[in-house]
């Protein structure tokens, strides 16, 4: 079961729990029954039960419903007991299932392996007698006991013409002593089966080339029997393990290298680089294959592709170079440098340069450009998967920018990279352990300084490692897509929060919370909101969520914007002023609140306070990001900003120190 699977059951049963509790006459028999339940469920062990009941045993009492407590208390115990004593009578039962269970597959078993041993037996002899592999029965002194016609097939031998000879005597000179070490393993245990290659001597006399197989049998007794020898012929499966070997390392459409084949001859260039100039890798991937293969199908784009494969080994023709396919639309060219070798840019330059002539494919003519990644003169001790990794790095950060673009790895960048990869990587994990919570902290109006409203960030408090804030959170969580689930886990959490607050009269003031890029074109945002709202009972007009202004140009950030605000929700957009086409949404969409980046914020931005009049205008609040200080404060205050956020105002912090901090104003 997920998360809130468990606690939809789990809650079924204590409110069950509750109501026998309360009932007049105690009801042990169904309170056992609710224990048969839990057992059910298959979630407690011995453990979990006594866990369960400490739980249940405490906080039951804390409960309103059952005060006072001396009224409640021997009821509370005897339904504790009868819960354990309907779980433990189910567990009982399940186990006696399971041993009977077991018994009867015992049994089987027995009877199938009588029947499985003469069956296997037949199927011996059937397939000693139809193999295309020789086999040969040999007794301990090497006499030929029994030959298939197969082996007869490949010596040129009838099987009666090979009984009764010696197994040596159909050795070829030299390898004689060979085999016979290794029947001699075979008899003093240090073996159970050897296999090697080996020349048998053929009715002609010319040697065959053979792999044999032996292995010796025991008897009942544990006693040697006999050999097995198993031949095969060697011929043709060398021919085909070599045809294997080679298209096992050539990339079967272009005739290049595959990525096994590269990374093998990658590691040997680096042992052998020259010094002084070492080797240069890139990774190269044609831009807009995709549009390529969509709009004139499979066929002509891998036609297509042996072009590009064509291309790149003429224009490298005259270097050390190796040029291999790797996946899909993507090469590897390893260079071995010299002296006289070219620079990147000049390379990367040829290889645009001859790919953006047009070339007829079935009258289609196609022109195409290259990006790369590229690792220059790594160190030579470098492992050549760290190597393909970085190149493939380099690629993605070259792609970023447009096509036909190349960009050089810098290890230092890497490390950072990595590091946040791997954050990101276990971010699941740390919010099924709980380190990840939701904090808060107060929206502020400048011109009297009264909080009117409260911000619902996320806080990963990593063990060891320190914290990371809201953004760190939301910008790892954004790369993996974890964003979706934990955002709208960050929503039920805090709306369920603010109705906590609201309804012991706390805090009445608007909730909001901030959406990543991810989270505001989700097809399933506005589903996810309404969910909440159910779940939590929040008003959505005291909801505030906020969109990034640079996701507005996709249709489905502005569909999500213009459905909630219909909703009744307070919809917003944050870091107002980086885009030039900020002012248009806010006056296209129903946007009643912007949001400065703290970045702008903090210059004072010129540009953002030109349009603060402009926003007052359209009925639209602005609030500035990171607010420092008192100065900085009243500068926006008198600028013409509404609201505030920052370390000035109060600090992040739980929903106690948020009240706290209410109490302190």
């Amino acid at each position: 079961m997920g998360r809130d699977d468990l606690d939809r059951e789990l809650g079924e049963r204590l409110d069950a729990l509750c109501a026998l509790v309360h009932e007049e006459k105690f009801n042990g028999i169904a309170v056992e029954q609710l224990g048969v339940e839990l057992a059910g469920l298959g979630h407690l062990g011995r453990v979990g039960m006594r866990c369960t009941a400490e739980v249940l045993g405490k906080g039951l009492l804390a409960l309103p419903e059952f005060q006072p407590v001396e009224r409640y208390a021997e009821r509370v115990v005897l339904a504790v007991g009868a819960l354990g004593t309907g779980f433990t009578a189910a567990n009982t039962e399940s186990v006696l299932s399971q041993q009977e269970s077991m018994q009867r597959s015992l049994l089987k078993a027995v009877r199938d392996a009588n029947w499985n041993l003469k069956e296997s037996e037949a199927r011996y002899n059937e397939v000693v007698t139809s193999s295309s592999n020789g086999v040969l029965i040999v007794d301990l002194e090497g006499r030929l006991l029994r030959a298939n016609a197969a082996i007869g097939e490949i010596l040129g031998y009838t099987a009666d013409e090979l009984t009764g000879r010696s197994l040596m005597d159909l050795v070829a000179p030299g390898f004689v002593e060979m085999l016979q070490a290794a029947l001699a393993e075979l008899v003093d245990g240090t073996a159970d089966r050897v296999r090697q290659a080996q020349r048998m001597l053929r009715v002609d006399g010319e040697p065959a080339r053979l792999t044999l197989t032996a292995s010796l049998l025991r008897g009942a007794d544990d006693e040697r029997s006999h050999f097995v020898v198993v031949v095969e012929d060697g011929t043709e499966l060398e021919l085909l393990q070599n045809e294997l070997k080679r298209q096992s390392l050539h990339d079967v459409l272009t005739g290049l290298p595959n990525r096994q084949f590269f990374t093998t001859q990658l590691e040997t260039a680096l042992r052998k680089a020259d010094p002084d100039h070492g080797i240069t890798v890139l990774h190269l991937d044609v831009d807009a294959f995709g549009m390529v293969s969509n709009s004139f199908g499979g066929r002509i784009a891998e036609r297509l592709l042996q072009h590009v494969a064509q291309r790149l080994r003429a224009l490298l023709a005259g270097e050390k170079a190796m040029i291999a396919r790797f996946d899909g639309d993507e090469f590897g060219v390893l260079v071995e440098n010299t002296a006289s070798t070219p620079t990147i840019g000049a390379i990367m330059k040829s290889i645009n340069d001859d790919l953006l002539e047009p070339t007829y494919v079935d009258g289609h003519g196609l022109a195409v450009s290259m990006s790369a990644g590229v690792v220059h003169r790594p160190e030579p001790g470098a492992e050549p998967v760290d190597l393909l990794r970085a190149a493939d790095t380099a690629l993605r950060m070259a792609k970023v920018r447009r096509r036909g673009q190349w960009e050089v790895f810098h290890p230092g960048q890497d490390a950072e990279d990595r590091g946040d990869h791997l954050l990101a990587v276990t971010m699941p994990e740390a919010w099924e352990n709980g380190e990840i919570t939701v904090r808060y902290r107060p929206i502020v109006r400048l011109a009297d300084d009264e909080v009117s409203g409260v911000e619902a960030l996320l806080h990963w408090d990593r063990p060891e490692l320190g914290v990371l804030d809201h953004d760190r959170c939301a910008g790892l969580a954004e790369r993996t897509g974890l964003v979706l689930p934990l955002g709208e886990w960050l929503l039920k959490v805090a709306g369920g929060q603010s109705s906590w607050w609201r309804q012991r009269g706390q805090f009445e003031r608007s909730l909001v919370v901030r959406l990543t890029p991810h989270q505001s074109t989700d097809a399933d945002l506005v589903s996810r909101v309404v969910r909440v709202l159910e779940e939590t009972g929040l008003d959505p007009a005291r909801l505030a969520l906020s969109m990034p202004a640079e996701v507005l140009p996709l249709t489905d950030a502005a569909d999500n914007l213009t459905t909630l605000a219909g909703m009744g929700l307070h919809m917003g957009l944050d870091d107002f002023g980086l885009g030039p086409l900020d002012p248009a949404a806010v006056s296209e969409l129903p946007v009643k609140s912007v949001r400065v980046a703290p970045l702008l914020v903090e210059r004072r931005s010129p540009y953002v306070t030109a349009l603060l009049p402009l926003m007052r205008e359209a009925g639209v609040t602005v609030a500035v990001d990171g607010i420092s200080g008192a100065e900085q404060a009243g500068w926006w205050r008198d600028a013409g900003a509404d609201f505030g956020t920052g370390e000035h105002f109060g600090a992040v912090g739980e929903p106690g120190d948020f009240l706290r901090g209410l109490e302190l104003r």
